[in-house]
């Protein structure tokens, strides 16, 4: 039977026609599939209405429910679970969800559970939970660790994952793939009848199919992608100097082009400039101020190391249209649009295409308003980028999310959260966590080992009572230490990073957090930049960071880790075939014109690679012999791979280097000849026998040793301390290095050290991309070019290898003297001929 008949559709349709808007075919789809009782994945462009695809489905559905019984009334309980990947959504959602519901009459209330949430707003609702309650992953997990949880879930028809596109690729989305097995599970022992359905939303990636066989892996319930058969009109255009001079070769972060910026800001009602990093977002915010200074006030930043009540601030203004324009990072990517926001910049590569796209959709918040993104190059370079990021979206080259799988360190702590709360029966917990696609390799015996682990700690830790978390009682597995129970409480999550310290006024006021690893280089009367603010250091107090506000212009900018995204390998792709294009002028991109001189000089002094060659470029300075290698593959392939051929080379003859890299290539340096020619090439960048000679190159034993810190903390080996009283992170390495080393010599079948090395080498050295590049460039024709500059390939990478090593101001006059030594050199060829 067509929904199009209920009772329900009708009130939904009537209540849409009141405000003179009708539903799309997805959503009427969502809606109809619902009613049939399959879940799925919604997949359509920002702003077309993806939340009321599923709300609306759900409250059809009540309304449906409450004709047939023949009541208006509304039974308390909670309906559904709204999953969502930042705290920062949820304010939006619960206000446009509670105009739902109050417009029409449904009598529901809205809840949120997050980080954020009040004492006493989470005591409300143990008492009596909300109709609908957006919440995430964290907080699902510490609502699975109460007692008598079962209780919550007796009226639940639906669990929807918001922006299931950011979850799926972390540990985070296994969290959820978790608890939705555990609340599926909870609900069939009460209700066995009951249909729970399982929903996701998602914007376009490459891998839609798996990307729903994640959520929703179970068998006995219908499955579908809902795609919307509209396209999103997106703007793309890049800021351009007036002259390819204006923009250096590398080492700034484009602030020559904050003066182009100004005509963007004041020509919209409101504009988000994104930035890839936090400290590049502080520095920007504090150069446009600089630029312009009307725009006090005007101009405001948004990252996640700002005091949540003024991130609250800044999204209500946002909502209200009071500000002008919001220096940002990924903090403001995803959720509900702003309505005056008609315009997105984004400050050099965003490094991959669907955040890119994800970025542009914040802006024209109506279905059939065009949205309009400026792309501003950080250096000359980028401007390829920017050609190569409208041919992706155009095309739809969109990068694929590839789920987590085997995460034991996931799967200790999610046992342990269970035994906290009720407790659990491993026979149905097992049954339960094979259903998921995370665990659906899981064999008897890795689970033996995970109950022994969480009972007794193992093979190696059994004399340690603090590792026998869990014990049975009364035939169910249970933490019964109140002080285990606290601390496990307290450590559930999958994000580890260095501990965050709260920045407050000597006088009052938070304003925001910084990493215990920068603030302990800091001394007393350093200044720092921090939520657009220049702030004097004055010390650390009861583990706060105590400032008072600077007399000084300019300061140190901060660092926060994981600063550096890497190229992805479908942009790099797209790259390769635009560097080819350039000098054929067959591609009509005004940047790819705009840069051509500097592909012409590049070409003068060396070469310009096609698709199919692979360059090289030997060059020979007063620094020394430097080697530079271009797949363009991204920083973390290039890193690896740098390695790796250093390592073959110097069995050839012994030989030291050091190792430069960036998204485009990789530089080896030495005081002596290298040992490369067109003998030997191909057999140096050959895959044959990677794996070994990856251990052998990098020390992935080091590299393991780092990784498992993370899974120390995030299994419960390693405490991170209270709330004000965090352990140091030189601590916490220290003391997961000791477990690394115990499990290494005395228990080399532990699940938490096979995972370590798994993580090492398929996440951070990303063996099998590297293994693609080396057969690439092994059916590639290889271009080695011998010269005695640098060139404008490789002046960026011989840049960032500077930038470690020397003040900003150092680096600055470093390269003006080596873009002056090139032109002279330049200069004296041109006299020559």
């Amino acid at each position: 039977m067509g929904i199009e008949t209920s009772k329900g559709y009708k009130q939904v349709i009537k209540w849409l026609k009141s405000d003179r808007r009708k539903p799309f075919k997805f959503q009427t789809d969502a809606w109809q599939y619902y009613a049939e009782g399959y879940s799925g994945l919604v997949n359509a462009p920002t702003g077309f209405g993806k939340t009321y695809s599923l709300f609306l489905a759900v409250v059809i559905d009540e309304l449906n429910r409450r004709a047939s019984a023949g009541t208006k009334k509304h039974t308390g309980g909670l309906k559904l679970i709204w999953i969502t990947p930042l705290r920062s959504l949820a304010k939006d959602l619960a206000r446009a969800m509670t105009v739902v519901c109050n417009e029409m009459e449904l009598g529901w209330s809205v809840g949120v559970r997050n980080g954020d949430t009040a004492q006493s707003e989470k005591l409300k609702q143990k008492k009596q939970m909300p109709d609908v309650l957006i919440i995430t992953p964290e907080s699902m997990h510490l609502l699975l660790a109460q007692k008598s949880t079962f209780n919550y879930f007796s009226e639940l028809q639906c669990i929807v994952a918001d922006e299931w596109h950011e979850l799926i690729g972390s540990k985070r989305g296994v969290m959820a793939e978790l608890a939705i097995s555990r609340i599926k599970g909870l609900l069939y022992e009460q209700h066995p009848e009951r249909l729970l359905r399982i929903w996701g939303i998602s914007a376009t990636i490459g891998n839609m199919e798996q990307a729903l066989d994640v959520l929703v892996p179970y068998a006995d319930l219908l499955k579908v992608i809902v795609t919307a058969d509209i396209e999103k009109k997106i703007t793309i255009k890049s800021i351009l100097p007036d002259h390819i001079d204006m923009l250096p070769w590398a080492g700034h972060l484009g602030h020559k082009l904050a003066p182009k910026l100004l005509p963007v800001i004041y020509a919209s009602k409101t504009t988000l400039i994104f930035t890839n990093t936090r400290g590049q977002a502080e520095l920007w915010y504090q150069t446009l101020l600089a630029t312009d200074e009307n725009l006090a006030g005007q101009l405001a930043i948004h990252h996640g190391s700002i005091d949540h009540e003024l991130r609250n601030w800044i999204e209500d203004a946002l909502h209200s249209g009071i500000l002008k324009a919001v220096v940002c990072t990924s903090s403001l990517d995803l959720g509900v649009d702003f309505k005056p926001v008609d315009t997105v910049v984004q400050i050099g590569s965003p490094k991959g295409v669907a955040r890119f796209l994800q970025r542009a959709g914040r802006s024209g918040h109506s279905p059939f308003e065009t949205s309009k993104i400026y792309f501003l190059p950080t250096h000359a370079l980028e401007l390829v980028e920017a050609a190569a990021i409208k041919e992706a979206a155009r095309t739809q080259n969109i990068e694929s999310r590839e789920p987590m799988v085997m995460v034991f360190d996931t799967l200790v702590q999610y046992l342990v959260t269970l035994a906290v709360g009720d407790g659990f029966d491993d026979e149905v917990i097992f049954n339960e966590v094979r259903q998921t696609y995370a665990f659906r390799e899981l064999l008897p015996e890795e689970w033996n080992w995970i109950m022994q682990f969480i009972t007794t700690g193992g093979d190696s830790l059994t004399a340690y009572n603090e590792f026998s978390k869990v014990e049975r009682v009364e035939g169910r597995w249970k933490v019964t230490s109140r002080q285990i129970a606290m601390r496990h409480r307290l450590s559930i999550g999958t994000i580890v990073s260095d501990p965050m310290m709260k920045v407050k006024f000597l006088s009052g006021g938070f304003i925001g957090m910084i990493e215990e690893s920068f603030i302990s280089k800091m001394k007393p009367g350093n200044s720092f930049t921090l939520a657009g603010r220049v702030l004097e250091f004055i010390m650390i107090k009861d583990m706060m960071v105590i400032v008072k506000k600077s007399k000084q212009k300019q300061a140190v900018n901060p660092s926060w880790m994981g600063g550096r995204i890497s190229l992805t390998a479908n942009l790099g792709s797209v790259l390769r075939k635009k560097y080819n294009e350039t000098l054929d002028k067959k591609h009509g991109d005004e940047e790819l014109d705009f840069i051509l001189p500097l592909f012409e000089r590049q070409a003068r002094v060396s070469h310009v690679p096609k698709h199919n060659e692979f360059l090289i470029e030997m060059i020979e300075t007063r620094d020394g012999f430097h080697f530079f290698g271009y797949p363009f593959e991204g920083r973390q392939v290039h890193e690896i791979m740098a390695a790796l051929i250093a390592y073959r080379l110097a069995k050839i003859k012994p030989i030291t280097f050091s190792i430069a890299m960036n998204d485009y290539g990789f530089e080896l340096l030495s005081e002596q000849p290298i040992p490369l020619d067109e003998a030997n090439v191909k057999s140096i960048f050959s895959p044959v026998n990677l794996a070994d000679d990856i251990v052998s190159s990098i020390n992935a034993t080091e590299m393991a040793r780092r990784k498992f810190r993370d899974i120390a903390c995030i299994s419960g080996l390693v405490f991170q301390g209270y709330p004000g009283k965090y352990v140091a992170n030189k601590h916490l390495q220290s003391s997961a290095a000791l477990f690394f080393n115990v499990f290494s010599d005395y228990d080399k079948h532990n699940l938490l050290l096979r995972q370590a090395y798994d993580e090492a080498f398929y996440q951070q050295i990303e063996e099998p991309r590297l293994a693609a590049a080396l057969h690439r460039i092994q059916a590639s024709e290889i271009v080695i070019v011998r010269t005695d500059r640098y060139t404008p390939l490789c002046f960026p990478i011989k840049v960032d290898s500077l930038r470690d090593n020397m003040s900003s101001e150092e680096l600055s006059q470093r390269i003006v003297r080596m873009t002056a030594e090139a032109e002279k050199k330049n200069a004296r060829r041109k006299n020559d001929h």
